[in-house]
């Protein structure tokens, strides 16, 4: 059985005095989560807190898994991570519009099953190529599905920030789920759009094909965005899968 090895990395960034970020590392249970809170202030951290910590609980209480429940179990996660969000804000509609973004990556045995939901993103870098596996959930990626805009208008757009689907904002939740295969030596990267607004596929490409440990490389994604003007919290996730 393939081996991983993960590291993560979050930082509030230069302009924000709060993260409303958060990942979730466990590779003893094969998971691996980025949530990026949105709402303001506490609202924000307590929406993706609850995402992470109900991620965990699923894994831990229904899981592991398994390769044939990898789905339901991150189905499963969205969905009551979906339901606590909504049932908080009824109790405190002060925390009303309260929500994240969130990336839920389960590798097992020889296989992948990614869950998506927002403008977070996971990429996998794989034999020297870097590859989006997740499209975001925004009015700027539907103008671009519908080739309304050019992807370089899309990186400077004033209504890229626009979400249009987030876990807790409505009471049914669309999950993309994506499943591959593993192989030696993939790098999969998950992380908040305070990294992807800040700095381009081709710098992400150069830092997941440079020789320094994945430690180096979660840090150096970091002090890129940072020094890109570093406007958001920026979070990112790097598991490499590695030999037995």
């Amino acid at each position: 059985m393939l081996r991983i090895l993960s590291v993560g990395k979050s930082d509030v960034g230069l302009k924000r005095t709060n993260n409303e970020d958060i990942f979730l590392i466990r590779d003893d249970l094969g998971i691996v989560a980025v949530a990026d809170g949105m709402g303001g202030a506490a609202a924000g951290e307590l929406a993706s807190q609850f995402f992470a910590e109900t991620s965990l609980d699923v894994f831990t209480l229904d899981g592991p898994p398994s390769g044939d429940n990898d789905g339901a179990l991150i189905q499963k996660a969205f969905d009551l991570a979906n339901q606590r969000i909504l049932e908080h804000v009824e109790r405190n509609p002060a925390h009303r519009g309260m929500g994240c973004t969130a990336e839920l990556l389960v590798l097992h045995g020889e296989r992948f099953t990614l869950g998506h939901v927002g403008d977070s993103r996971t990429y996998l870098f794989r034999q020297n190529q870097l590859k989006q596996l997740t499209r975001d959930h925004s009015l700027v990626q539907d103008q671009l599905n519908q080739g309304l805009i050019t992807p370089e208008e899309a990186r400077k757009h004033p209504l890229r920030n626009v979400i249009l689907r987030a876990v807790g904002t409505q009471e049914t939740l669309a999950v993309d789920l994506i499943r591959g295969a593993l192989l030696q030596q993939d790098i999969f990267l998950l992380c908040s759009d305070g990294l992807t607004d800040m700095i381009d596929d081709d710098a992400i490409f150069a830092t997941l094909a440079s020789p320094f440990k994945l430690s180096q490389k979660a840090e150096s994604l970091i002090d890129q965005a940072k020094l890109a003007g570093g406007l958001d919290n920026v979070t990112v996730v790097l598991s490499e899968v590695i030999e037995p």
